[in-house]
């Protein structure tokens, strides 16, 4: 007896397992079913709008890293005008005293301290003068030659007999050249 209800147990688990894989199968069935070419333009569709999300951040990413480059830019000299502004004071004071006729060695000695704190603001900020070249070889690296004239002596030829302009350099960047006379 135990063994026919172990049995009928056994077919009503049986029943109810193969009931509950029919209604799992009728569930999957009721889902729609996309074909390749549909879950494709799915993809598509999903991939184009992340494209088109990362172009806008990156056009964004743009602009706003040409916004300030220009605002840097336009504000790049501001520190270097602030600092010849006390100068500018200076050459005001200087002119006013010119018109008081004032003695010549003390115009002299004014504009020389004018010169040298012009000098010493703008070597703050990286400048130095080329040191004179006269009496050496001619060096188109730093330098450039406006004209070329006989060779007071052999010794001179090839080398520099005048500087017209003194050049300049901006830390380690010649910003303008020695403007020299080479002996040919």
């Amino acid at each position: 007896m135990k063994a026919e209800e172990n049995t009928q147990e056994e077919d009503v688990l049986k029943n109810e397992s193969a009931a509950s894989e029919n209604s799992t199968e009728e569930v999957k069935e009721e889902a729609p079913q996309l074909t390749p070419l549909e879950e494709m333009e799915i993809q598509v569709k999903e991939l184009n709008d992340k494209y088109l999300r990362l172009y806008s951040e990156f056009d964004n990413y743009r602009k706003r890293t040409q916004k300030e480059r220009l605002e840097m830019i336009q504000t790049a000299g501001e520190d270097v005008i602030k600092m010849m502004l006390p100068i500018i004071d200076d050459f005001e004071r200087a002119q006013k005293s010119m018109d008081e006729k004032a003695d010549f060695q003390m115009l002299k000695d004014g504009v020389d301290l004018i010169y040298n704190k012009l000098l010493n603001s703008l070597a703050t900020k990286g400048l130095t003068p080329m040191s004179s070249s006269i009496g050496e070889k001619f060096d188109s690296d730093i330098q450039e030659a406006i004209t070329q004239v006989p060779a007071p002596s052999e010794d001179l030829k090839g080398k520099v007999i005048d500087e017209v302009e003194k050049g300049y350099m901006l830390k380690e960047k010649v910003i303008r050249f020695a403007k020299v006379v080479v002996g040919q």
